[in-house]
């Protein structure tokens, strides 16, 4: 059964005046889809996740800086800044028992130091959400030596991503984990394991 993936980043003295300009540098290290290049969609919350949007806005292809500029009045302390944009991973066509390159949805989200009662000291300055965790294990699958090159190339894409972050964006700290209580890291490497 598929896991959500996410990637919690904290970061030194992070205040609500920080939260667009740390969202926008995660993002410079992205590598976006190149049939659906940029931030496609940005939305806002207030206070928690209960309260419905203040904001919410669709952008055409390649539009990051336009979408930082729609949510730069709302950045406050008790809310939470949402954008989606899209990378390509390899995917097994299950009809055509053939990988396709295609976009899959990963969400950005800042949280300012009061929104939900000081959600992010859990869940992280900025979270993103990479999905179900299928497309970097295919548990359940049974791979050949071709396919698990595309499996390699997924998890290459997505350690790269996380190290590039690492490496640039000054953080304090992150956390790399499934929505289960399996270790992620321990489950990716005996999934490599079985498909070398």
């Amino acid at each position: 059964m598929a896991d959500t993936l996410n990637l919690s980043l904290w970061f030194p003295g992070f205040d609500a005046e920080l939260m667009l300009p740390r969202l926008m540098e995660v993002l410079r290290y992205f590598p976006f889809s190149e049939s659906r290049s940029g931030v496609q969609y940005a939305s806002v919350h207030p206070v928690d996740w209960s309260e419905p949007t203040v904001y919410e806005g669709s952008f055409p292809p390649g539009a990051t800086e336009e979408a930082a500029e729609a949510l730069s009045p709302f950045v406050q302390p008790d809310f939470a800044l949402t954008l989606e944009a899209y990378w390509d991973l390899w995917m097994l066509d299950t009809d055509t028992k053939q990988w396709v390159l295609r976009p899959e949805k990963v969400t950005f989200t800042a949280l300012g130091p009061e929104f939900d009662e000081g959600a992010f000291a859990e869940l992280g300055h900025i979270l993103i959400d990479f999905g179900h965790d299928f497309p970097f294990l295919h548990e359940g699958v049974d791979l050949n030596a071709d396919d698990a090159l595309r499996v390699k190339a997924n998890v290459a894409t997505l350690i790269e991503f996380t190290h590039r972050i690492e490496r640039n964006c000054n953080t304090a700290g992150r956390v790399l984990c499934s929505e289960s209580d399996d270790n992620l890291a321990q489950k990716l490497i005996a999934r490599l394991q079985q498909v070398q």
